[in-house]
């Protein structure tokens, strides 16, 4: 029995911002070219964007500068340095081998409908609730005590009094019934007005945890923003999921662990392990090469865009079912 704590970025955040860029690039690309071959890094802050990385595709025609204008306001200067994907790297993508070599950790519990921690998804939603009311940069965490109750709430959001704030927590500890100590920590370093990229800059793949399944579960180590289904750091994440779905509900499990890893270039996974409530045996049943992952949950279209809001798992992907 130990404390759990798990937090949420807005999709205002600075980080998030540059998730949300790159995959937005990557679903623009993909509209006119399925096949396309996207890796877009973006890094903002105080005013400036900077989008580069590897693109080879059929589409010659996606504005970039309009993308990052969209998501992260008119008056933003944009920059962007793109080559093509190296062909040492394409050569052993083209014979169907994964892009990368990599560890992808797939993960499902019963604590939840989500089938994902519960701190995880009180943080998210909490977070979600804020939003909906003051869309702007923030985030939120919740801690669970040893005895199932929550412990305490963090919440920090831009362009909110403290007490208006307090009261939008107030309403959702209030709709879902949460019990506990309840000790709030609400903009603790006070309210705050400079958010997004104009108080911080921001990464591509710097959420890494919150993207995943929170501080709880391990995660291989690749980020998914920005990368097309040929990357093994993505689709195979994925896939790790709808495993550890499966298994959890053929299983009745509690809890399962799927883990997947790839050496580049070649098709088959090097370890392909499911961990149930503790015991570990091998995944049988599942074309796990890269192009029998792309097939089965049909990632070569323009879904990436959402994925990059609040986290890739539990909010309803196909990965999720």
């Amino acid at each position: 029995m130990f404390y759990k704590t798990a937090e949420s970025v807005s999709p205002k955040h600075p980080d998030k911002l540059c998730d949300r860029i790159s995959d937005a690039i990557l679903d623009a690309y993909l509209v006119s070219d399925p096949n396309a071959r996207v890796a877009a890094e973006t890094c903002g802050g105080h005013g400036v964007v900077f989008v580069t990385g590897e693109i080879t595709s059929t589409a010659n025609n996606i504005d970039i500068e309009k993308i990052v204008k969209r998501i992260a306001g008119e008056d933003i200067e944009v920059h962007t340095k793109i080559v093509k994907q190296s062909p040492e790297i394409a050569q052993g993508v083209d014979t169907g081998g994964a892009g990368d070599q990599g560890i992808m950790i797939g993960f499902a519990c019963d604590e939840t409908p989500e089938m994902l921690p519960r701190e995880v998804v009180l943080s998210r939603r909490l977070n979600q609730f804020i939003y909906e009311k003051y869309p702007y940069d923030g985030k939120t965490q919740v801690t669970i005590a040893p005895d199932g109750s929550i412990n305490s709430i963090v919440a920090s959001f831009q362009n909110v009094s403290h007490e208006d704030l307090e009261k939008t927590v107030h309403e959702y500890i209030a709709n879902n019934k949460l019990e506990g100590k309840l000790e709030l920590h609400i903009n603790p370093a006070g309210d705050w007005n400079q958010g997004g990229f104009d108080a911080d800059t921001g990464l591509t793949g710097r959420k890494l945890i919150v993207d995943n399944y929170g501080p709880r579960v391990a995660i291989g180590g690749g980020c998914y923003s920005g990368k097309d289904p040929s990357k093994v750091d993505r689709s195979a994440a994925y896939m790790a999921r709808r495993v550890a779905v499966d298994y959890l509900r053929k299983r009745n499990a509690h809890e399962v662990l799927v883990r997947l890893a790839y050496a580049i270039g070649y098709a088959e996974p090097l370890e392909k392990t499911v961990i149930i409530d503790g015991k570990p045996e091998e995944i049988e049943g599942y074309d796990l090469t890269p192009n029998g992952i792309i097939k089965f949950l049909d990632l070569k279209r323009p879904i990436y865009e959402k994925t990059a809001e609040y986290g890739h798992y539990g909010e309803g992907f196909d990965w999720d079912k």
